[in-house]
């Protein structure tokens, strides 16, 4: 979601600034701002919109000084203007913000019974407020912060700078993630270790409730007790935070072209030479009688897939919920419960929160993440990382397919340890994989052109049975995020129960059909679509295309997979149709509107 950079450093900082805010770009935003300290002195310089009309406003209007503070903004209180862009200054204090503060409208109004006025429409502002109202009485800067931020409820990760004090930054977080960077007489602030990496390789993570006080020289830490705490600096890998597109004209395009070496690199992770299953310890499948998947958006699709493979090859029973509804209805956990919790980025507050419900009640509690170092990481009993590297843009593809090559292995790993035997040609075809999903890439050149036709449509279906269901979800909301065209994904069997009532000449539908003992079924759904005059884009295998490309208006020929391979396979296809519709389209495939990266408000 929002960006934050902080630097107390030895050169210019503004540019410094900006480059980072350009490496959290990913993150989706609508306004961007800086400010500086310079010679005692605090000012900003905001911009709406790309970070681009943020670099035009300094050119204009340089803002000199070595330390300083930068944002990018995902509005959630108040529209995205100049005015209500960070950093927030009141007086001697500017403040950059992630998150959301849920008591805003109690402190505002007891601030405005102190006669202060706002200026903007958000919730961010209060702090800065309240903080320089507890400077007035001559308090510090460092006790104003601390004072501050113990009157927040809600979610948050602040950086504030002062009006003076040039080599002084305090930190906090709360639910949002926060990291130190330390340099050679420099410290750094970052939402994460991707914005900091052209700075440092040398990153302290603050942990739940921290407040950190940073100098050029030092950093203390003190814990939600208030006591001086002394958390691990840790090296990180620069090549796993390289921010390039490597000839590639978007991120996304990069990512999809990426995924065969990403699989490759999880399977090798959990896929011993001698072919055995490999997992972290904490995972005994022999003492645990029933799973809970919870994740949000594409993760929570991948836990769909997981719920067949689950259920189907280890026999074990799966309950899937959305992570933003999970804890509100206090589900009753029964004992031999492993809670998996599925993110990529290992910070998205719902999911979070949802672990958190589960403490005390699940018997292991395991974070399926991208980023080993994040708060589900942390919180979890069991980590099992996916593997997939960076992903840049907004919308999820490499990050998907490990997600489900995981959890296909957990399956395994289930079934293993539950005395079951695995999936004849198991796991001979899972190291095939990466080579199939590479020659599935070469259908690039036809799903573009049949995208031309996609991007015509206001609406798109798409259909799928059995473990192909959630790919046709999978392939709507990737749709729906990049093209703005509205789509909806349902389970072919459900056709005729309602949606069949959209189907004419106007609405085209996309089905996921591997020829696999569900396939007959899907053909006769498929047929229903074609005798309303719908048309028909058939993504299938060779034996598919042969029996069922009759009447269609394009087949797009997957590679033969066996049947418990299909939905990673499969999702290729899913990720280029959105990928090349919004092309056609003309919409930003990286940063779609209104989208964050890394959702960490509820």
């Amino acid at each position: 979601m929002c960006g934050i950079i902080g630097v107390l450093g030895t050169h210019e900082v503004s540019p410094i600034l900006v480059e980072a805010l350009k490496r959290l770009e990913y993150r989706g935003y609508d306004s961007a701002g800086i400010a500086t300290v310079n010679g005692g002195h605090l000012d900003r310089r905001r911009a709406v919109g790309k970070l681009v009309n943020l670099s035009d406003v300094l050119v204009h209007d340089p803002l000199p000084g070595k330390s300083g503070i930068g944002h990018t903004r995902w509005a959630t209180h108040g529209a995205p203007t100049v005015s209500n862009a960070h950093p927030h200054q009141a007086g001697c204090v500017a403040v950059v913000h992630n998150g959301i503060i849920e008591n805003f409208k109690e402190l505002r109004d007891e601030l405005a019974g102190h006669g202060i006025r706002f200026v903007t429409e958000t919730d961010t502002e209060t702090v800065a407020l309240l903080c320089e109202f507890y400077m007035r009485d001559g308090t510090s800067a460092t006790e104003a912060a601390r004072k501050t931020v113990a009157r927040l409820d809600g979610a948050f990760a602040l950086a504030f700078l002062f009006d003076g004090q040039e080599d002084l930054m305090v930190a906090a977080r709360k639910g949002s993630p926060l990291a130190v960077g330390h340099g050679e007489g420099e410290m750094y602030v970052g939402s994460d270790a991707i914005a900091l990496a052209p700075l440092t390789d040398q990153i302290t993570y603050l942990e739940e409730g921290d407040f950190a006080v940073l100098t050029r020289q030092s950093l203390e830490i003190w814990d939600t007790k208030g006591n001086l705490a002394n958390r691990e600096m840790r090296q990180i890998k620069l090549e796993n935070a390289r921010v390039d597109k490597d000839g590639h004209k978007h991120f996304m395009a990069k990512e999809i072209a990426e995924q065969p070496v990403a699989v490759d690199k999880a399977l090798k992770a959990y896929l011993s030479d001698s072919g055995e299953i490999q997992m972290p310890e904490g995972l005994d499948f022999s003492k645990i009688e029933r799973l809970s998947l919870v994740a949000c958006g594409t993760a929570y699709y991948a836990c769909m897939v997981a719920k067949y493979w689950l259920e189907t090859i280890a026999r074990l029973p799966v309950e899937v919920d959305v992570a933003s509804e999970f804890r509100y209805r206090e589900p009753p956990v029964s004992p031999g419960t492993l809670a998996l919790f599925v993110s990529q980025s290992g910070e998205t507050a719902d999911t979070l929160a949802a672990l958190r419900y589960m403490v005390g009640k699940a018997d292991v509690i395991a974070g399926l993440v991208n980023v080993p170092e994040s708060s589900i990481a942390r919180e979890s009993d069991v980590v099992l990382p996916i593997y997939a590297g960076p992903e840049i843009s907004v919308a999820s593809t490499k990050a998907f397919t490990c997600q489900l090559t995981v959890l296909l292995m957990l399956a395994l790993k289930a079934a293993q340890d539950r005395g079951l035997p695995l999936p004849e040609g198991m796991p001979a075809d899972l190291r095939a994989l990466p080579g199939l999903i590479h020659q599935s890439l070469a259908s690039e050149a036809q799903i573009a052109a049949a995208s031309r036709d996609l991007a015509g449509a206001r609406d798109i279906i798409f259909l799928g049975r059995g473990q192909l269901y959630p790919l046709a979800l999978e392939g709507a909301l990737k749709l729906k995020e990049l093209s703005y065209i509205h789509a909806e994904g349902y389970a072919s069997g459900e056709l005729k129960h309602g949606p069949i009532a959209l189907i004419d000449d106007s609405v085209p539908v996309i089905v996921m059909a591997p020829r696999d003992a569900l396939f007959e079924k899907t053909i006769s759904n498929m047929q229903e679509v074609m005798a309303r005059g719908g048309r028909v884009v058939l993504v299938t295998d060779a034996d598919g295309a042969r029996e069922a490309s009759d009447g269609t208006a394009e087949v797009i020929t997957m590679p033969q997979v066996p049947d418990a391979l299909a939905p990673i396979l499969y999702a290729i296809p899913a990720q280029q149709i959105a990928y090349f519709t919004a092309i056609a389209k003309g919409t930003d495939v990286d940063q779609p509107r209104n989208l964050a990266k890394s959702v960490t408000v509820e």
